[in-house]
């Protein structure tokens, strides 16, 4: 019988351009924050899992679990290192909810980091295309090239127009505004977006049809959950969140080899699975955090983890049903657009901010009532897709 897993301590740092703290500092932070937050002591941790895909290429740093371990002074807990791409940071957080529910441990601390702007961004832009297939990789397809083939086939398929991606970004700044850990906290116009200013180009085309503002940014931060059975719960924390269900699925590595390239494939089954452990269906979702790494990607998710029917998730934007007050708040953080993309953090950084949420805890850009969220975190272009359930413990 396995046993049920809650978030009892959060931690986060800042995202963005951080020069001033390496990648152990930014993880050491994080972590220190949710076992303040936790109120625990370091001792009781018996499993540390880190989260990060880019530590040896950017940062000159591997075993980074123990390094992290030895700082924390974790020395009689186990210590591993989770990297699977841009998911590493949900799937570090399903395998810490396996370990509990098992049996195996019973209090773990995750952390996910990353230190991504001390390089170019043709570097980065370069390394992160090693995740996509490699006769993908050798044509030159990068990330932001897939994302803006899947646009277009979007556009065409059901109609979604270049307003309605500027729109996710206006909306998801506007909410990072409100959130002091996101990376851009810039208010940004459909104007701005959409046209030039001038004569001059203030938002220009990466791969068309995306350009500059439906892209995420490249980001530093760390973000840490603790995690322990939700029976324990209680003894450190008065509002634990349950980690009610949770699901990974994979699609075809090859966007190419897929049946139909608009649909994500991986994210409908992990969703699926998710929602089955937890027992609950879309419509009881008050609050969701949605992988943005571009604009088309929240359309597309809100369709594919089941909130609205496909073809119809720019519509749910264009009333305002994906905005904090709207049916289903989507990316109240800023998401990846705007709160920022470290990517061993991200994944990690969604649980945080749902906890904030379910716990009432998010100040100004709380969504009122907020019960039950879900989150998705994508490995790759939807090659591989974890998803979470999270509900308020009664």
């Amino acid at each position: 019988m396995f046993r049920d897993v809650a978030v009892i301590g959060c931690g986060m740092t800042r995202f963005g351009r951080r020069d001033d703290k390496t990648l152990m500092n930014l993880m050491i932070d994080s972590s220190h924050k949710a076992i303040q937050d936790a109120n625990i002591e370091e001792s009781d941790i018996d499993a540390l899992l880190v989260a990060n895909m880019l530590a040896e290429k950017l940062n000159h740093q591997t075993l980074i679990a123990t390094a992290l371990a030895d700082q924390l002074g974790l020395h009689s807990a186990s210590a591993d290192r989770i990297e699977n791409g841009t998911a590493s940071g949900a799937s570090a957080v399903r395998n810490a909810c396996l370990a509990i529910a098992s049996g195996a441990h019973d209090l773990v601390l995750v952390t996910g980091g990353e230190k991504m702007t001390c390089a170019s961004s043709e570097r980065i832009t370069d390394i992160i295309a090693t995740m996509n297939h490699p006769v993908e990789y050798m044509q030159g397809v990068s990330l932001p090239a897939l994302a803006a083939m899947f646009a277009r086939l979007y556009m065409r398929k059901y109609g979604v127009e270049q307003k309605h991606m500027a729109m996710v970004a206006v909306k998801n700044h506007s909410n990072a505004l409100k959130n002091p850990y996101a990376h851009l906290r810039r208010r940004i116009t459909l104007d701005e977006m959409l046209y030039a200013k001038d004569g001059e180009v203030k938002n220009p085309i990466v791969a068309e049809p995306l350009r500059l503002c439906d892209c995420c940014p490249v980001s530093d931060g760390a973000a840490s959950v603790i995690l322990c059975s939700a029976e324990r719960a209680r003894k450190f924390n008065d509002t634990p969140i349950v980690l009610a269900g949770f699901g990974q699925a994979n699609d075809n590595l090859g966007v190419y080899q897929r049946e139909d390239a608009t649909i994500l494939r991986s994210l409908r089954e992990a969703s699926r699975q998710a929602f089955n452990m937890a027992k609950l269906e879309p419509d009881d979702i008050d609050v969701a955090e949605l992988h943005d790494a571009f604009t088309i990607l929240e359309i597309a998710e809100s369709e594919d983890s089941g909130f609205f029917k496909k073809g119809t998730g720019h519509r749910a934007l264009e009333d305002g049903s994906t905005s904090i007050g709207g049916k289903l708040p989507i990316n109240v953080s800023g998401g990846l657009k705007a709160r920022g993309h470290p990517i061993g953090a991200t994944g990690v950084a969604q649980i945080v901010e749902l906890t904030w949420q379910l716990r009432g805890e998010a100040e100004a850009r709380q969504v009122a009532g907020a019960e039950k969220a879900f989150s998705c975190n994508s490995g790759g272009f939807a090659s591989n897709m974890v998803a979470f359930v999270m509900e308020r413990s009664s």
